[in-house]
């Protein structure tokens, strides 16, 4: 994708490289939502600045993250992109290994949609819905019992009688922890199954007992129909491709770029869209994270100019390269420009 910058983008170019550092070529690692817009990104900035292009690998973003605190120095990784916040055991890990300063770049939204085959059947559906398919146990007549669905009509009587197939990610995908929580965990509270494993949870305190029953909610079940994919959409697409009854979860830019292939469903009555996902009316959209060792700031070249030039007006902004993909922009982008030319951490503040 060619990318035309005007002066004040260009303008955080001209910084003299640093002779210091053993690498020179800036490492990213982790989600594969995040991995187009980052390779958009290291491709447009190997153009326009004297550093070399940054290396982008996909992977997930828990893994991403995983090697991202495996500690300091230039046999690990620089940024770490992620579909979700790290969590407060990553940043103990990250501590634990010596990565202390971690830099939290917000870089827009996105929204996780729902589709299939583009001559297939269409769906409207509510995340009761993706529960009553794909959880291991659901609620019948009061108790909760072995799935016994075997498709989409089973599940609800205005859909057609096609064989439930569902190609989600993996449990190493930062979207799989999304599709839990705003999708199959919001499905079981609709049903009324959520009150009934919490009634029986077992736990010393009330957070265990609802631990416990979040935990039962999101169990999926192991019969072939919730398949898990560990590759990124492209290999969930294939699969759509070769079981035309499959649904697939995506991230919205994978689908709006594949909209040949794919039909998308909706969900709670919303269509899926930039412009639902900006307003906050899709009920399944997220934020798209990046972070940044501080660490190998102005010891690895190009690495703080790579986070600024990601953030800038002129790429991440609703007229950028970005937003042209899919990425939602973030009302919000001046704040995140500031933290990040201020070298901001977490936990600071500021």
């Amino acid at each position: 994708m060619s990318v035309k910058l005007s002066a004040s983008a260009l303008a955080i170019a001209a910084v003299a490289a640093t002779s210091a550092a053993a690498r020179d070529q800036v490492q990213v690692a982790g989600s594969s939502t995040v991995l187009p817009y980052a390779s958009i990104v290291a491709e447009a900035f190997g153009e326009n600045f004297d550093f070399p292009t940054p290396v982008v690998e996909s992977g997930g973003s828990s893994a991403g993250l995983k090697r991202f605190c495996e500690g300091v120095g230039e046999n690990t990784i620089d940024v770490a992109n992620a579909s979700r916040k790290i969590k407060d055991k990553e940043i103990k890990a990250c501590a634990e290994a010596g990565v202390t300063d971690i830099i939290e770049v917000r870089i827009g939204y996105d929204g996780i949609v729902f589709a299939s085959d583009i001559n297939g059947n269409g769906f409207e559906y509510t995340p009761s819905d993706w529960f009553l398919a794909l959880s291991n146990e659901i609620l019948v007549d009061g108790q909760m019992v072995a799935n016994p669905n075997k498709t989409w009509a089973d599940v609800n009587a205005n859909f057609p009688a096609q064989a439930l197939q569902a190609f989600i990610p993996g449990t190493k995908h930062g979207t799989r922890e999304v599709f839990e929580d705003k999708v199959i965990l919001a499905g079981c509270e609709a049903t009324g199954a959520f009150d009934v494993l919490l009634a029986s949870a077992e736990g010393d305190t009330d957070k265990a007992k609802h631990k416990a029953a979040e935990k039962a909610c999101i169990s999926l079940r192991t019969d072939g129909v919730s398949v898990d994919i560990d590759g990124d959409y492209t290999e969930t697409l294939a699969r759509i491709e070769s079981n035309k009854d499959g649904i697939g979860v995506f991230g919205l830019a994978f689908y709006e770029n594949n909209t040949d292939k794919l039909q998308v469903a909706t969900m709670s009555g919303i269509v899926p869209s930039t412009e639902s996902i900006a307003t906050g009316e899709y009920p399944v959209s997220r934020p798209l994270y990046f972070y940044v060792k501080k660490a190998h700031i102005g010891v690895i070249p190009g690495l703080k100019e790579y986070a600024e030039f990601f953030v800038a007006d002129e790429i991440a902004g609703p007229d950028g390269p970005l937003a042209e993909y899919g990425l939602v922009a973030d009302p919000e982008l001046a704040d995140t420009q500031n933290a990040v030319a201020d070298e901001a951490v977490l936990g600071s503040n500021m």
